[in-house]
């Protein structure tokens, strides 16, 4: 049995799979704000009843936002403050007594996908999650790429390509930079857009609703949103000319951005002819935490066990 765990800002969720992938289990609880030791211990209550509950011991993945440091050990890059600068695999695998693995949440979603989801039967899978924010993972042969820096996939935080002057300098990201994809494709960009053209908040999820009801304006808000969306997803497959791309994360259920979107990723290509499928997520809000579970099946060299 594999336990896969998904750490978020506002809630942690547990699974439980079987060898074949079937769910066994599957709970989520509130995660402590602002309380590293009490994520500790919910995390580890989590594991302990699940155990209890299906009567098995069970390696244990962890999906994160943000990565571990190759030089320190300790989270980094996670927009999750409480967790930033913590050796969380170390006080976890003590707290257990047993290895963990641990991964961007993003790396975990695509993993989820290429494993048993929509990219299961492709070599070659660039995983997208469109949400709060921009993140992204490479798998190659069902094995997760993380990178030499633990960085792979993570193209949020590139510049938009191609912008146009009306784009330039861009918003400021919380990486410190201006101009980042993230900025133009989360859903806070997609509702500032919205905003400037109406003087009128809407969330993005309203958006997308407005667009079905008719909004011209919250069409007009898409179209620049998919036309953004497709030359940053240009740019990875310029650069890793991936088989499938998997998109994930609330703003992927608009289903709008999907029609006509291989093609205008195909205009900002270096080839004559690119027929790269893009596609939505089998498994939806559940890629993350099953992603974490399936750590303990790749043969990743970037997923080992921590003692």
């Amino acid at each position: 049995m594999r336990i896969g765990i998904d750490l978020g800002g506002t809630k942690i969720e547990i699974i439980a799979l079987d060898d074949k992938g079937a769910t066994l289990l599957r709970h989520r609880v509130p995660t402590p704000t602002g309380d590293y030791v009490g994520t500790l211990n919910a995390i580890a209550d989590l594991v302990l009843l699940a155990e209890k509950d299906v009567c098995q011991k069970a390696t244990l993945g962890i999906a994160v936002p943000g990565t571990l440091s190759t030089r320190t050990g300790v989270l980094k890059n996670s927009n999750s403050a409480v967790l930033i600068g913590k050796p969380l695999v170390r006080d976890l695998s003590q707290k257990l007594g047993r290895p963990i693995r641990l991964e961007n949440d993003a790396n975990c979603f695509a993993l989820s996908e290429a494993v048993d989801g929509a990219a299961a039967s492709a070599h070659v899978v660039f995983g997208a999650i469109l949400g709060t924010g921009v993140g992204g993972g490479l798998v190659i042969g069902k094995e997760l790429v993380a990178g030499r820096n633990k960085i792979a996939g993570e193209w949020g935080h590139n510049p938009l390509p191609w912008a146009k002057e009306s784009e330039w300098p861009g918003a400021q990201c919380y990486c410190g930079k201006l101009g980042c994809i993230e900025t133009f494709l989360c859903g806070v960009g997609l509702a500032r857009d919205y905003r400037s053209l109406t003087g009128r908040d809407l969330t993005a999820k309203e958006i997308a609703l407005a667009v079905a009801d008719g909004d011209k304006w919250a069409q007009k808000c898409i179209t620049v949103y998919q036309d953004r969306l497709a030359r940053s997803l240009a740019a990875v497959v310029n650069l890793a000319d991936p088989d499938v791309v998997v998109l994930g994360g609330g703003l992927s259920n608009i289903m709008q951005l999907y029609a006509g979107l291989s093609d205008l990723v195909a205009i900002h290509t270096f080839s004559d002819n690119i027929n790269t499928p893009i596609v939505r997520a089998a498994h939806g809000d559940s890629s993350g935490v099953r992603g974490a579970a399936w750590l303990w099946s790749a043969s990743s060299s970037t997923a080992k066990a921590a003692k």
